[in-house]
């Protein structure tokens, strides 16, 4: 029997596909990634693991579903995720799918699927959130260089904007012997780099005592990986010890991904963010001082509801003077279900699209100032996939991607950086 994945959202949906996959390969199952506009599938399972972090996300999933019945009439649909977590009765309106499963359920898909089988009877099945973190570990991860690692799951915070705190409930931390055995496993199966990502990462550990520094020293710990890498990380929780400890990891990538989403204060409060732009660049100078060649990126959002021109401009500049290497942003989305969907001050579409043009514009100035100082120096690249132009892509310690002439994935290799351009760099390798 074959089954079919389709991953939308974050890289913890990644990870909970990846954990999926793993179950129902244990069940006999073939797995194939899922392609929008592939031929018939036939009575293949298709499972769409759903995000719901905007009002547009579910939108795209309506569209989703509907495609797939359309054109693969006698598969069986799963649909999976955020979404019917957080939105049960809309997500069981959508009638595509045979089966509805909400995040705590996902682990008793091979038992659902069977069910069906059996009985052709349209499945209906969200439970509340676990008390404690219950998401299988992981075997392997799609290439062979690097692997997300689920940490940690939900969110405490309830920003103004969000419903994931709905979606994934509150703060859930991996046990450290379950994750030391799954970097273990993953070191051994030829992985070289291992991303560690949650829901609200830097929480990992408020629920039982530990915190981000001491799931980082435990994979470090792992022989045979090279780098660790942290995903998005909230400012707030990055205290002088975190920030001490995690400096003494050698294997620690210097590269932190800080969400900021505004540089005006008074866009902050509105969006129930617990900290001010001055704690912000605070927590940015001591990672600076702690790591000397440490780059910055960051999420941000333009217009907000109640957001003037000279918020927007505050934000804008201050976005500019921490001078990121990279920006992702993004105009404000209305979710169903949070306090910002009801505020007022609503802002225009054409005028958040103009603001996000702004920033962008912005952002790639950082993005390539940042880039064209790395032109003449040498760099550390662990080389992952082949290009069509023949050069194999990877990335710094840093998440700076280059283009080399490295000829095995996997290999750390020394590259001379020649020229760069849309921020990604292009190199010779000087020493394999």
């Amino acid at each position: 029997m074959n089954a079919y994945f389709y991953t939308l959202g974050c890289k913890v949906n990644q990870y909970e596909t990846q954990a999926m996959r793993e179950d129902l390969e244990q069940h006999g199952y073939q797995t194939h990634e899922f392609a929008v506009g592939q031929a018939d599938v036939g009575k293949a399972v298709i499972v769409v693991n759903s995000c719901t972090v905007t009002g547009e996300s579910d939108r795209k999933l309506r569209q989703l579903l509907r495609r797939c019945r359309r054109e693969h009439p006698s598969a069986v649909l799963v649909l999976t995720g955020c979404m019917p977590q957080a939105f049960p009765e809309k997500a069981y309106a959508l009638e595509e799918a045979d089966i509805v499963l909400g995040n705590a359920d996902r682990c008793r898909l091979p038992e659902y699927l069977r069910e069906f089988k059996d009985t052709h009877h349209r499945i209906k099945a969200v439970a509340p959130h676990e008390a404690k973190f219950d998401t299988p570990v992981i075997h392997a991860f799609g290439g062979r260089t690097r692997a997300f690692v689920k940490i940690e799951d939900g969110c405490n915070r309830f920003c103004s904007y969000c419903i994931i705190p709905y979606a994934r409930g509150r703060v859930r931390s991996k046990p450290l012997g379950v994750l030391q055995q799954e970097v273990h496993f993953l070191a051994e199966k030829g992985y070289r780099e291992v991303v560690l990502v949650g829901i609200n990462l830097t929480a990992y550990g408020q629920d039982c005592g530990l915190s981000i520094a001491d799931a980082v020293e435990e994979v470090c710990a792992v022989n045979g990986i090279y780098r660790v890498r942290l995903g998005s990380i909230e400012p707030d929780h990055l205290t002088d010890e975190v920030i001490a400890r995690l400096a003494a990891c050698d294997k620690l990538c210097p590269h932190f991904h800080v969400a900021l989403q505004s540089g005006c204060d008074t866009t902050l409060k509105r969006m129930n963010r617990h900290y001010t732009t001055a704690e912000f660049r605070a927590v940015c100078e001591k990672l600076r001082a702690a790591f000397p060649k440490a780059s910055l990126t960051t999420d941000i959002m333009v217009g907000f509801p109640g957001e003037t021109e000279e918020e927007f401009e505050k934000s804008l500049a201050f976005a500019e003077s921490i001078k990121f290497s990279r920006l992702h942003c993004f105009p404000y989305s209305r979710r169903e279900g949070t306090l910002a969907a009801k505020a007022e001050g609503q802002v225009t579409q054409a005028e958040k699209d103009r603001r996000n043009r702004r920033m962008i514009a912005m952002g790639n100035r950082c993005r390539d100032a940042y880039a064209e100082a790395l032109v003449g120096q040498t760099v550390e690249v662990l080389p992952e996939t082949v290009c069509e132009n023949g050069l194999r892509e990877g990335y710094t310690d840093t998440y700076v991607p280059v283009l080399c002439d490295a000829e095995q994935e996997g290999v750390p290799v020394t590259v001379s950086i020649d020229r760069q351009k849309d921020g990604v760099c292009y190199g010779t390798v000087i020493q394999a």
